[in-house]
């Protein structure tokens, strides 16, 4: 396997000085944006059904956000059902986006990044991660949610010297996204580019060829570029992920989960970052490996490309 950081442009005192610039936090607080405002009327805005869950909705209900109506929080309460952690498996998850991110920008001199499956805003966001660390740092925004959008025009505000931006589209269309003028105008996809896809790889059936997909978007980026990957599995309760698969079955909802071989195989070609593909909590604690590794049921990984 190839060391830490096979891309990484920083000498080791930059990047410890760098990683200092962020107390690492085991604890810190995940709060979604709407847990803090007013939150949405139950009357949807144009252009949502309201009837139909969304996952971007049922996950801020998992982290006590109030943007969701009442198909979200049932298809969220049908899955807590299924599996009873899965609000703390949500902030675990979180974490893993917070940990890559300091890792990409401190050690690996990632200056841009290309987020799909965003949800709505929750604190800190990938872009106040990165920033914090390097405030240059660009950082666009995918998903397919129009409250998104409107949380995200609102609330990604970037620092002066770096810049955020928002795309409404889906991981289904890799084209799209690439032509859009906000990601040619906010990034350089001469210079590496850190993908990620936070627990959105599970939306997509296997009929929908996730990996050609994401494949056209690793395609567009250079060498030196980064692919961070967080997927639910059934591979650490086989029992509590059908409950929860047959849940999302009836209420409406795509949840594919994947096995370990086959969330590597979405990274084929690329050389992973020790510790490989690792479950979620385990992916680089900050705070000493826990407890129980398989308490959160997502494989992580990151991969550089050659």
């Amino acid at each position: 396997m190839p060391p830490a950081c096979p891309h990484g442009r920083s000498d080791r005192e930059e990047s410890s000085r760098l990683r200092s610039s962020i107390p690492a936090d085991p604890e810190e607080t995940i709060v979604s944006h709407s847990e803090v405002s007013a939150g949405i009327e139950e009357v949807p805005p144009s252009g949502v059904d309201a009837s139909v869950p969304h996952s971007a909705r049922v996950y801020d209900w998992w982290l006590g956000g109030k943007d969701n109506f009442a198909a979200d929080r049932a298809m969220g309460a049908a899955l807590v059902e299924a599996i009873p952690t899965l609000r703390a498996m949500a902030k675990e998850n979180r974490r893993f986006v917070h940990r890559v991110a300091r890792f990409l920008v401190a050690e690996a001199g990632i200056r841009q990044f290309v987020d799909i499956g965003t949800g709505i805003p929750t604190r800190p966001n990938l872009h106040e991660v990165a920033q914090a660390v390097a405030p240059e740092t660009r950082v666009v925004y995918v998903d397919n949610d129009p409250i998104v959008l409107a949380h995200a025009r609102a609330l990604m505000i970037s620092t002066p010297q770096g810049r955020s931006e928002y795309i409404h589209a889906d991981l289904r269309e890799p084209e799209k996204i690439l032509a859009d003028a906000r990601l040619t105008e906010t990034l350089d996809l001469d210079r590496p580019v850190a993908l990620t896809l936070i627990a959105v790889l599970m939306l997509l059936r296997d009929s929908e060829d996730p990996a050609g997909r994401l494949r056209a978007l690793m395609d567009a980026v250079p060498s030196g570029s980064y692919l961070a990957i967080s997927h639910p599995t059934g591979d650490f309760n086989p029992a509590e992920m059908s409950a929860a698969v047959a849940a999302a079955t009836r209420g409406g909802m795509t949840l594919v989960p994947r096995t370990r071989a086959e969330v590597e195989r979405f990274f084929d070609g690329w050389e992973l970052v020790e510790p490989g593909i690792a479950p979620v909590a385990a992916w680089r604690p900050e705070d000493g490996r826990p407890d129980d590794p398989h308490a959160a049921y997502y494989w992580a990984g990151l991969a550089g490309k050659p």
